[in-house]
Order: structure tokens, then C-alpha cells, then sequence
């Protein structure tokens, strides 16, 4: 391998972590979150409004706070799990 070859190999792998980097930081996002809890919270009080045909606006809220709560008790089950293996 040539130094034209290692030099090209290496930008590629800097492109890639620097990617997979980005990924990382959306993935535990508050932004990334937060959106999921909104379209949450739109879908269920659609469906509970037209389909099942209740008042949805309390209602809904209980998935959001669900994925809310479960991302945050993740986080910390990871954090757990990481210091003990």
C-alpha cells in the first residue's frame, strides 16, 4: 500500500466516526425525545378521539410519560449494567 492508499482509508474511517459520532449524540438527544414524545402524544389523542371516540387529551398523556419514564430509567439500567461488565 502506497501513502496515497492509507491516507484515503483513514479519511474514510474519520468520515465514518465522525457519522456514527452524530448518530450517537441524536440518539440521546432531549430533541430526539421530545419529538417522539409530541408525535406520541398526536397519534394517541387522534386515535382516541376518532376511533374510540373519548375525550383524549388526559388520556394521551399516558404513552408520552411512559416513553418518558422508560428512557430515563434506561439510561440509568445502562449506566449500571456498563460499570458492572
Amino acid at each position: 500500500m502506497n501513502g496515497t492508499d492509507i491516507e484515503s482509508r483513514v479519511e474514510q474511517l474519520e468520515k465514518r466516526n465522525a457519522r456514527v459520532e452524530g448518530d450517537k449524540r441524536w440518539e440521546t438527544s432531549w430533541t430526539r425525545r421530545v419529538s417522539i414524545m409530541i408525535l406520541t402524544y398526536i397519534v394517541v389523542a387522534f386515535y382516541l378521539r376518532f376511533v374510540v371516540h373519548i375525550d383524549p387529551w388526559i388520556n394521551a398523556l399516558v404513552p408520552v410519560i411512559g416513553f418518558m419514564l422508560s428512557t430515563l430509567t434506561l439510561s440509568l439500567l445502562k449506566r449500571i449494567f456498563l460499570e458492572r461488565h
